[in-house]
């Protein structure tokens, strides 16, 4: 199968011809996609790279890290590319294990892998404490808002995707910028994509993280629960109607009403002195539990609805 990669490229001159000097054979086309980078990386890439493969994309305005991807996405997808392989181009993804990410989609065992550099716990010390704690809050909201219960490192950037797949992706609504990866996979949930992890390790050196994390974990937090919203609807509502959905809704219900009505009755006691009837606190007690216990199960539903099925497999050529 035809494997494109594709390498977004801001502030990493110093290390895209190593990236791109180790990029094997099993490699058919490789896009680099100058996101209006102020070092010229593209212009670098022209002027010193031979590998006849390497193709220059060039932005003429920043678009992020998603906006070069999708870029990139297009192109490999205009000449035919099968499986699309995204690296960042600062050395910290080895592309000596493209053929590990690429493994599952050609055996048929997933739509889209991603890297996991949680994996081996041993190796987790390398990892800046910053990076180890904002990572881990960022994947575990991206559990939530996009469904992948069974995926960790969400934001890791290290990912292959079947075209097919691509295909049946609205590139126009994806996030282009820090909150791309964790679109991505929203995306791929509500069209029931199977994605896999990627036991991986990440190299860190001297080179400088282009995302904040301190100042986009409330810009993620607002988008996480704007994707949660959606994905909810859209699999337990529109597309389909389950027990879950029964459950999401009554166990919602019942526990708003036992909040606020015990909360109610709880403040006119603690201002008038006058204890609440028996009955008062079993019907609060029992509305909150009962509500709990089934929205409790309402998540549990979700977490074991993971995609398990490729979608690849079932998917014609001409989806786009």
């Amino acid at each position: 199968m035809r494997t494109a990669v594709v390498i977004p490229c801001y502030r990493v001159k110093s290390h895209i011809l190593d990236v791109l000097a180790r990029i094997g054979p099993e490699v058919s086309q490789v896009y680099v996609v100058d996101d209006a980078c102020p070092e010229h990386s593209g212009d670098w890439v022209k002027e010193h790279c031979t590998d006849p493969r390497v193709q220059v994309l060039q932005h003429l305005q920043n678009q992020g890290v998603g906006g070069a991807t999708l870029t990139g996405y297009t192109a490999a997808l205009a000449h035919k590319a099968e499986i699309l392989v995204k690296v960042d181009g600062d050395g910290q993804m080895d592309p000596a294990l493209i053929p590990r990410f690429i493994g599952p989609i050609l055996k048929g065992q997933a739509d889209y892998t991603k890297g996991n550099r949680f994996y081996d716990l041993k190796h987790l010390d390398r990892m800046p404490l910053v990076r180890l704690l904002g990572n881990a809050a960022l994947s575990f909201m991206a559990k939530l808002s996009t469904g992948y219960w069974n995926l960790f490192d969400i934001n890791n950037g290290y990912t292959a995707l079947h075209a097919r797949a691509a295909r049946c992706l609205p590139f126009d609504k994806i996030s282009r910028r820090y909150f791309f990866e964790t679109d991505m996979l929203f995306r791929l949930n509500t069209i029931r994509a199977l994605a896999v992890d990627i036991p991986m390790d990440a190299v860190y050196g001297q080179e400088r993280s282009n995302l904040p994390i301190r100042r986009v974990l409330g810009e993620f937090l607002g988008k996480h629960l704007r994707n949660l919203a959606k994905r909810i609807f859209y699999n337990y509502f529109l597309r389909d109607m389950t027990v879950a959905s029964l459950e999401l809704v009554t166990g919602t219900v019942l526990l708003a009403f036992g909040v606020v009505f015990g909360g109610v009755h709880w403040i006119d006691s603690a201002l008038t002195g006058r204890a609440a009837p028996l009955g008062t606190i079993m019907l609060a007690a029992l509305t909150t539990l009962v509500g709990l216990q089934m929205l409790l199960a309402f998540i549990s539903f979700d977490v074991s609805n993971v995609p398990r099925r490729p979608i690849h497999q079932d998917l014609g050529e001409d989806q786009r």
